[in-house]
């Protein structure tokens, strides 16, 4: 039996700055991935729109932010030679690919979405349909690729099990006309049912204000998290400022039970660290925050601050950065484009010789 060619593909949107959790959850893994994966990393723009103005910005911070998120990936150490990196609008396949899979998918299988729930909150009615339809354009964005595996956080593996939904019922439903054109791989159809890609317990980062919130772009607080963007000045000083208890740190994780804001930052020099959290407490348990905090922010300094200062250097000339995306989105294009022909041919669409 034929397999698909391994391929991972993954994106971050263009609203507000990136932040460490960004960087632990995300980044991390992307850098490591790439040394052993073909990687496709993406700047989805589309989806940036798919809510209200006063969330994405309009259309100059979407220019800003879109340069700001591909230098962030630059600057943790996505290797623009090695990985494809572009924005989402500069390859139209995404869009086409979408419109096709929204005669695949479902309305009961959009219902389910707990995502577009949550976001829309109680005035669905008043919601973008592009919001609702967030889901198929993830699909599009993933299979336009052929890709195999998706690197994916709790909060999007029901969209990735939709994708493989959605790449099901198009192998399906059109199985006799894949094998009449000879477009199948073996058995296994058109579209490859893409895999969730764990990378070991990445931390989940908490606010540095309140350890039961997860730390987010939309918290209105600045000192909630560590953007990539902040200076060793700015990192120093959050974390000085990050909300702890009064007692000592311990020295087993059971103790840090009931204890977030302890965890969330044992949980934070872990994942800086590259250590587990029993070997950070073997290292500090018993010791007072004031001491623990000091050898965060070291660590913390030296890993973000470069980040930072990069990206700073890479944002000086957007002509630079735009280019980069514009190499990326011509090989991107070049992978997409036999693709949406094939999809194109299989679908019967009369198209252009």
């Amino acid at each position: 039996m034929a397999a698909f060619s391994p391929r991972v593909f993954s994106g971050m949107q263009p609203t507000s700055t990136l932040h460490l959790g960004n960087y632990l959850g995300a980044l991390v893994n992307w850098v490591a991935m790439q040394k052993t994966h073909d990687c496709i990393y993406c700047v989805v723009d589309m989806h940036a729109i798919t809510q209200g103005l006063d969330v994405w910005g309009g259309p100059a911070e979407l220019t800003r932010a879109t340069r700001e998120v591909a230098a962030a990936y630059i600057a943790a150490g996505v290797d623009p030679k090695k990985s494809i990196i572009f924005n989402q609008s500069q390859v139209s396949g995404h869009a086409e690919l979408a419109w096709v899979f929204n005669t695949i998918a479902r309305l009961g299988w959009l219902n389910r979405m707990t995502q577009f729930k949550e976001k829309a909150g109680k005035d669905r009615e008043n919601a973008s349909v592009g919001l609702y339809d967030y889901p198929v354009l993830m699909a599009a964005d993933i299979l336009l690729y052929k890709a195999t595996h998706v690197p994916v956080g709790e909060d999007q593996k029901q969209h990735l099990e939709l994708t493989r939904d959605i790449a099901q019922k198009f192998n399906n439903d059109f199985a006799e006309r894949i094998a009449e054109l000879n477009l199948g791989t073996g058995d296994l159809g058109y579209f490859p049912l893409p895999e969730p890609m764990i990378q070991g317990p990445a931390p989940r980062v908490m606010s540095l204000r309140d350890g039961t919130k997860k730390m987010s772009k939309s918290d209105p607080s600045d000192y909630s998290r560590i953007n990539l963007t902040d200076d060793a000045d700015m990192i120093a000083q959050k974390i000085r400022k990050a909300k702890t208890d009064p007692e000592a740190l311990p020295s087993e994780e059971k103790g840090l039970e009931g204890r977030p804001e302890a965890e969330n930052l044992v949980g934070i020099y872990a994942g800086l660290s590259g250590e587990s959290k029993a070997q950070v407490l073997g290292q500090f348990g018993g010791s007072q925050f004031s001491g623990f905090k000091a050898a965060l922010v070291e660590l913390a300094v030296g890993k973000l601050a470069p980040i930072a200062d990069e990206m700073r250097r890479l944002l000086a000339d957007p002509s630079h950065i735009d280019a980069i995306l514009s190499d990326g989105a011509d090989r991107a294009a070049a992978i997409a484009a036999p693709i949406m022909l094939d999809v194109k041919d299989i679908t019967g669409f009369v198209r252009r010789r």
